[in-house]
């Protein structure tokens, strides 16, 4: 895989497009406590990057670092080019950034379909005024993005629990319920923080097969947090390792793997 400033080619031929987001030197500290110390990596357009380290490594503050959701003391995130001043979450959905959560943050009492259809919040333009009217072009906007919440479903396989409130799901579903309100948003990058936690693994060959699918046909730019290795060096092109809130690997799925600092961080070395 060659490695260059407007992109590279996979070994499975797939093209593999610029930055689109870069991390310059990030620091965050909670406190006393350095979360991530002086970490620099970039995301690619197109390309599906992971993010692992073990338990503490500080892989969430990460992941809540590129949303937004966490300001770095030191260092800058730089997002199609531009430095990203401090922006508040809708701000950010705006810009095409979604993502899912490590704990499932749904409305339980809505159904399926409501669920996923507050994914397109940022689509609708119309007033409060003519939202309650329903009338003219509020009427218009509602039914097109009942459409594209319709098209997520259908492409997620969950029509048959449509009509469905997310309380009585199952977790594995409920998780598929979540990545289909962030496709919703139609993201130009999607953040996942671990996708596959809890699932059993019929459901994590159901979910690694989507974000196959959305990274193939959608052309979306994924960043995701994955504990199940297997996982990631299977769905990974490149692949940025945590150890104590430090980088301690990047590369290719091969190349992390070979990595003597990457084993050693998971078979547990002493550190000084």
């Amino acid at each position: 895989m060659l490695d260059q400033a407007d992109g590279y080619t996979t070994a499975d031929g797939r093209k593999i497009g610029p930055v689109v987001m870069e991390m310059k030197n990030i620091t965050l500290r909670f406190g006393g406590v350095e979360a991530i110390k002086d970490i620099s990596f970039d995301i690619r357009e197109g390309e599906i990057r992971a993010i692992i380290g073990p338990n503490g490594a500080g892989k969430s503050s990460m992941l809540n670092v590129i949303s937004g959701f966490y300001v770095p003391q030191e260092g800058q995130v730089f997002y199609q080019g531009q430095p990203r001043p401090p922006m508040k979450p809708f701000q950010v959905a705006r810009q095409g950034i979604a993502r899912t959560f490590q704990n499932i943050a749904l409305f339980e009492g809505m159904t399926v379909l409501d669920n996923v259809m507050t994914g397109r919040l940022t689509h609708m333009q119309t007033g409060l005024f003519w939202q309650s009217m329903w009338k003219g072009k509020a009427e218009e906007e509602e039914t097109a993005n009942r459409e594209v919440a319709e098209k997520i479903i259908d492409f997620l396989e969950i029509q048959a629990i449509r009509k469905t409130p997310v309380a009585r799901l199952p977790y594995g579903l409920k998780k598929r319920v979540e990545l289909a309100r962030a496709l919703a948003a139609e993201p130009s990058l999607l953040l996942l923080d671990e996708p596959m936690a809890g699932m059993n693994v019929e459901e994590k060959e159901d979910m690694s097969r989507f974000i196959l699918d959305v990274n193939d046909e959608f052309g979306t730019t994924i960043a995701l947090i994955e504990h199940d290795m297997g996982v990631v060096m299977d769905l990974s092109d490149r692949v940025v390792v945590m150890d104590y809130g430090k980088k301690i690997g990047d590369g290719t799925p091969d190349e992390v793997r070979n990595n003597q600092d990457v084993i050693d961080a998971y078979l547990g070395v002493a550190h000084d």
